[in-house]
This record gives structure tokens, C-alpha cells and sequence, in this order.
């Protein structure tokens, strides 16, 4: 039997890019400011990372190779792209491979991941099929996204195994890969704590153990969970442990578990991509594909490369665009080296015209084609944003950035704008009328230099044959003519011809623009609702205290599935047979059909828009059930 631990597993708060940081190994730092940071601990300013990057003889910048990894290691990260580590790997592996803690405060984006991920590897024994290393993360996201880069560090290291673990999931793909060996496992809390209680996970024999985004845990109401995890795990094993900030339940933590800790602190990058035009546009998450198979057919840019947040995503993305006639491939962490550089080549010698990719994949890509950069998911971090831009206007050149922002998802625009310093300029979709306009220009802008070419006898005669046969003028035939070149073949009944909706426009709309779009709610009844907080709407689940929820797995299965983070979701009220939840205005209908689907406490949650009690019914609460501050109970252990 498993506890309510596995719906807390689900919690998703910002999808967090943690590949993304992972892997970028170049960035400059500023300083941290972060007064919550340990008085002990080693700040990285602007001229200490500089230092870090003049630190051998003769001026020349610090290598992976200078910092005691395997060769098997170095050979991966070589093949990534990369050689240079950031100032917390630099300092951070180093002390992990001589067998001691470290205890960071860094943000997403300064490449953390491959601070503890390369060093837990080194440790490996891969002929001992035991589990020696643990890396705890707060989000069932994170936890996929760190796994799969430890997997991509673990590329020339044979007989490996890295395995993930977490809520909303089956146990029985994930106890059979367990069974087979897992040397490192990557886990939300909750579902490590029911595997260690089904004797799935042993931790004898456990060399490394990380806690990722320690400060998350922490907010999200893991600290006991986490207290449990230690304590099955063997008291002589090195530790990371990782948070953006360091509050005192964490550093007392650290005091308990890490005495001797190596402690290092990094700032954000935050400088942003001058040369780089930078746009959004308010897209709901149905007609995404479609308006960025608008884009891509409006863009003058040479080739476009199409930011996704997961592998499955770029898949669909990039069939898609394929299915619409356009000439686009995907790179992710499932696509080998070989066809990655083949696929980089074709986008170098224009062949390919569209790049769909992760952020692990697209690491270190300098090509100068790129002209348009799309952000199809927004990242969650602005470190991310300046990476993914990035990968236009190099070099001296120009280029154009376009993001998706979903109506919920405004906080993560303004945080962007915010961390750059830079306002980005809402822009609508173009219209189909719009695409079908800008491949007529460019079959005319054509036209002069075919006409200079001569051999136009044939035509001349055929139309003239055509024009007297039929009462019809030469512009009426040119302009059929032209709606048939650029494949238009008249209306359309099913055309998608969405083209945004706005959260700076006329008449006051704001993140509410969008429902216009999806469609007025009819009213359902006379009963009126609760009163919804500001900016919020009350919804109505089919699961209660009867079934055994807690409000932290509420907020992990619609944080889970419904792609929402933590803020998103206001005030909770626990009844027996149901449960009220707040969640902000703008949800689309996509998110919410996935979140009506989850299922808490066995049950689905069949998510509706709250309609007031029952005729003759009352709402009760018991005294100390209201939770809100998105729904959690914090525990005061840590």
C-alpha cells in the first residue's frame, strides 16, 4: 500500500530547463546577492568568474580536462560540444571527486547538473549492479530532465543504468527497470519513499546523494520526506545539495547532514541578446501548430530552428511542421551523435529549412542560416530564454526571436523582462490571408528576372487561347494563376485563423483575452458560485477528505498534467466527497481536459467550473482545513 507521497510527486511547478543548465558551460556570472546565502560561503563575483576562466599557465582557459574526470567522461562531454566548465563545476567536481560535500546556492542556468552529475558517474562501478547514486528532485519534470542528462554525461560508460522515478506513473515499467540494475536513480521524493518501503530501492551500498532544488523541496512541503530518504541511506556517503537560496531549515540541514561541506555560490546569468529582435505572441496551447506553421511560411529568415520543452514534444512539433509541406527534422537526447551532426550539416547547406529541438540538443549549434529563433514552449527560466535566442544573431549578425506565451503564463514573460532588462514586443500570428500575401510577393519579386530570361512564346499563345475562350481578364486568370502557385485553393470551412490574443492590447485585456477564443461558458444553472479570489476561478473536483487527498497532491496532479506551476493555483477547501480549487484565469481547455483526467487517490478528478451548492446543500469545513498559499501545508522539520 502507498501513501498520498506519490501524488506529491506530480507537482510541476515551472517545468524547470534543467537540461538546458545542465549543459551550458560558457556563461559569465554576476554577483549573488542572495543575503539568505551561508556566511561561509565562497561567492562567485564577475572577477573571480573571469579568474576562473585564466586559471593555468599561460593564460589559457580552464578545460574539462584539467579537472580529474575519466576519459570516458571527458569523451562524452567532448561530444556534447563542450570543453569549458562553468565557475560552480569548476569548482564543485573537483571536490566532489576527492570524496567531499558541497553545498551550492545557484540558480538555473550556471550548469549545476553537470556539477554532481559528472562526478556522481565518475564514482560508478559498473559491474556492481547496486544503487550508488541518488539525486532527489522536487518535480516529476526535473526529475526526467535531470535523469536524461546524467544518461547523455553516461554515454561512453558501458552497462550504466540511470532510471527515474516519480508520481503519475505506473509502478510497473519503473520496478522492472529497477530490477535490472539501477546504479544512479533519479526520483521525486514521495515515489522513492513507496519504492524504498517495497524493497524496490536499496541504498546500501549508496556512494552519492544530491538534493536538487533543495529550497523547492522545502516550499512544496518535502522536508519529511526527504528526513525519511536519509535515513534509509548509509551515514558515510558524500552529498550535494543544491538550492537557489538558503533559507535556515535548509542550512540546518546542512549543518545535521554535510559538516565538512565545500560551499560555493553563483549568480544568474541575466544579460540578454542585443542584436536580437525579440517578440511574443499570446498563443493558447491548441492552435500552437498552427500558428507557428504560419510563422515559419511568413519568416524572410534563412532557416528557423523551433524551441520544445520535452523529446515527445519535438517529435509531434516537427511531424507536423513535415506534414504541412515544410522541410523540417529533429534533434533530441534520443538522437544519436552521428545523425545529429548530419542533420546540423543539411541546416548548414540548406536542405533543411526548420530545426525542431530540446535544449540538450541544441547546445553549442552556431549556424549562420538562423535567422528566426521560436520559442514554441516558453522556457522557465530567463537563463534559458538567453540561451535559446541566442542561437541567432551571432557574430556581428541580426536575427529575430518569437515565444510563445500561453494566457497562464504571463509570470514567466514578465520574469524574462524583468532578469534581461528588456521588454519584448507582443505581436500577433499572421493570418492565413498573411501567408498566402507573402508567397504571392515572393513568386512576383520573381517575375522580372523570368521574364529577362525570355522563352515565353508558349505561354503567350496558351493564355490567349484560354482568354478567348472564356470570359474571363488577364488579371483574374493571373491572380488564379497566382492563389494556385502559393497553395491556396480557395475557402476554407476548417481554416485555424487564430492569430493571438493579447495581454497589452485595447479595452483592458489582459490574461482573461483568451476566452473569447475558446468559447463562452453557458451557464449551467441558477446557483451561484463561491467567490473566487482576484484573478482566480473556483473549480469543482470529484475528490475529497472520503478519498484520502491531501491538498499537496491536488497541487502535484494539476501542477503534473496540466502543465500549471505552484502560483497558479490559489485556495483549496477539502469536503468529504469533493474539493474546491482555485486556479488562475486563463487555463485552457487542453489543460484542463488533462487535469479532469489525473487521478488522486485512485479516483479521477473530473475537473468542472464551480456552480454553487446543491439545492438545499452546504458547504462545511472543518476548522484548520482551509489550506491556501497553493494548498500546501509546510512542515517546520527542516
Amino acid at each position: 500500500m502507498t501513501t498520498d507521497n506519490t501524488d506529491r510527486n506530480d507537482v510541476d511547478l515551472e517545468n524547470r530547463e534543467e537540461i538546458a543548465e545542465a549543459l551550458e558551460m560558457d556563461g559569465m556570472v554576476a554577483p549573488d546577492n542572495n543575503s539568505d546565502a551561508l556566511e561561509s560561503t565562497e561567492t562567485i563575483d564577475d572577477a573571480s568568474a573571469e579568474a576562473d576562466l585564466e586559471e593555468t599557465a599561460g593564460g589559457e582557459r580552464i578545460c574539462f580536462d584539467d579537472l580529474g574526470l575519466p576519459p570516458e567522461l571527458l569523451a562524452a562531454v567532448r561530444d556534447l560540444g563542450f570543453t569549458h566548465p562553468s565557475p560552480i563545476q569548476k569548482r564543485a567536481i573537483p571536490a566532489l571527486l576527492e570524496g567531499r560535500s558541497v553545498l551550492g546556492v545557484a540558480q538555473t542556468g550556471t550548469g549545476k547538473t553537470a556539477a554532481f552529475g559528472l562526478p556522481l558517474l565518475a564514482e560508478v562501478r559498473p559491474s556492481d549492479r547496486s544503487t550508488q547514486g541518488l539525486v532527489l528532485a522536487p518535480t516529476r519534470e526535473l526529475a526526467m530532465q535531470v535523469a536524461e542528462a546524467i544518461q547523455s554525461f553516461a554515454a561512453k560508460l558501458d552497462g550504466v543504468n540511470v532510471v527515474s522515478v516519480y508520481g503519475g506513473a505506473p509502478y510497473g515499467p519503473q520496478e522492472r527497470a529497477l530490477a535490472r540494475g539501477a546504479h544512479v536513480i533519479v526520483g521525486t521524493p514521495g515515489r522513492v519513499i513507496d519504492h524504498l518501503k517495497r524493497g524496490n530501492i536499496v541504498l546500501d551500498h549508496l556512494s552519492t546523494l544530491v538534493l536538487d532544488e533543495a529550497d523547492e523541496m522545502l516550499r512544496m512541503g518535502f522536508a519529511e520526506d526527504v528526513d525519511e530518504i536519509l535515513g534509509f541511506a548509509p551515514k558515510k556517503k558524500r552529498m550535494a545539495l543544491f538550492s537557489a537560496t538558503m533559507p535556515p531549515a535548509i542550512k540546518r540541514v546542512a549543518e545535521e547532514h554535510m559538516p565538512d561541506a565545500v560551499s560555493v555560490a553563483v549568480a544568474r546569468q541575466s544579460t540578454t541578446v542585443t542584436s536580437v529582435d525579440q517578440k511574443y505572441a499570446v498563443v493558447p496551447f491548441r492552435h500552437k501548430t498552427g500558428a507557428l506553421t504560419r510563422i515559419v511560411e511568413t519568416t524572410d529568415a534563412d532557416a528557423t530552428i523551433v524551441f520544445v520543452r520535452t523529446r515527445s514534444a519535438a517529435e509531434e512539433v516537427g511531424t507536423a511542421l513535415i506534414a504541412r509541406g515544410i522541410v523540417a527534422a529533429t534533434i533530441s537526447g534520443d538522437v544519436p551523435q552521428k545523425e545529429r551532426e548530419r542533420i546540423v550539416e543539411r541546416l548548414r547547406d540548406g536542405s533543411l529549412t526548420v530545426l525542431v529541438a530540446t535544449d540538450v540538443a541544441a547546445r553549442g549549434l552556431d549556424v549562420e542560416r538562423i535567422g528566426l529563433v521560436v520559442n514554441f514552449d516558453i522556457p522557465s527560466e530567463p537563463e534559458a530564454y538567453v540561451h535559446r535566442i541566442g542561437r541567432t544573431g551571432r557574430a556581428g549578425r541580426t536575427g529575430e526571436a518569437i515565444t510563445f506565451v500561453a494566457p497562464h503564463e504571463k509570470r514567466k514573460l514578465r520574469n524574462i523582462e524583468r532578469t534581461t532588462r528588456h521588454d519584448l514586443e507582443e505581436i500577433q500570428v499572421p493570418s492565413p490571408l498573411d501567408v498566402s500575401r507573402h508567397k504571392m510577393k515572393k513568386v512576383l519579386a520573381e517575375v522580372p528576372a523570368r521574364l529577362e530570361k525570355g522563352r515565353l512564346n508558349l505561354y503567350f499563345d496558351l493564355l490567349n487561347e484560354f482568354l478567348a475562350e472564356n470570359n474571363v481578364s488577364v488579371e483574374q486568370v493571373a491572380a488564379a494563376l497566382g492563389a494556385m502557385t502559393v497553395g491556396d485553393d480557395g475557402p476554407r470551412t476548417h481554416e485555424d485563423d487564430f492569430t493571438g490574443a493579447s495581454f497589452r492590447g485595447k479595452g483592458g485585456k489582459g490574461e482573461r483575452s483568451d476566452r473569447k477564443d475558446r468559447g463562452e461558458r453557458k451557464d449551467r444553472g441558477e446557483k451561484k458560485p463561491r467567490r473566487s479570489s482576484a484573478g482566480f476561478t473556483t473549480y469543482r473536483i470529484a475528490v475529497g477528505k472520503n478519498h484520502g487527498v491531501r491538498p499537496q497532491a491536488i497541487v502535484g496532479a494539476i501542477a503534473g498534467e496540466g502543465g500549471l506551476n505552484g502560483q497558479d493555483v490559489g485556495k483549496i477547501d477539502l469536503f468529504p466527497s469533493f474539493s474546491l480549487v482555485e486556479l488562475r484565469d486563463g487555463v485552457d481547455e487542453a489543460a484542463l481536459a488533462r487535469i479532469g483526467r489525473a487521478r488522486v487517490g485512485g479516483k479521477p478528478m473530473r475537473i468542472q467550473v464551480d456552480q454553487g451548492p446543491k439545492k438545499g446543500g452546504k458547504f462545511k469545513t472543518r476548522k484548520g482545513k482551509h489550506f491556501e498559499d497553493r494548498g500546501g501545508k509546510k512542515s517546520n522539520r527542516w
